[in-house]
């Protein structure tokens, strides 16, 4: 389990089971029972707080990594991993939290 790992995991309704980017530091996965992520939904808008994704990625269809939406859940929600994103993609997610959260380099 690593920061920017893909993983299922079972969130709250109306969510349900959906593919999900762990954003936590890879440290805290060992200690911690809860975890930070963004969820991945086929609800793609094309907005800057967004990265796509597809079967290139190991995901089963095109979506989108929602940044808007970053949350906290426990680390037992989480049941199989998918895929772990490629340094271009984790930039673009970086990219997409500066967005999302109005920070500025």
């Amino acid at each position: 389990m690593k920061r920017g790992d893909i993983w299922w995991a079972e969130l709250k309704p109306p969510a349900g089971r959906r593919p999900v980017l762990l954003l936590s530091r890879d440290e805290a996965y060992s200690v911690r029972e809860l975890v930070t992520i963004a969820p991945i939904t086929t609800r793609i808008r094309g907005i800057p707080s967004e990265v796509q994704l597809g079967i290139e990625d190991g995901l089963p269809k095109p979506c989108v990594i929602n940044l808007d939406t970053i949350t906290t859940i426990a680390k037992v929600s989480l049941s199989e991993r998918l895929a772990t994103l490629n340094v271009e993609k984790q930039k673009a997610v970086d990219d997409a939290i500066h967005f999302a959260l109005g920070i500025k380099d």
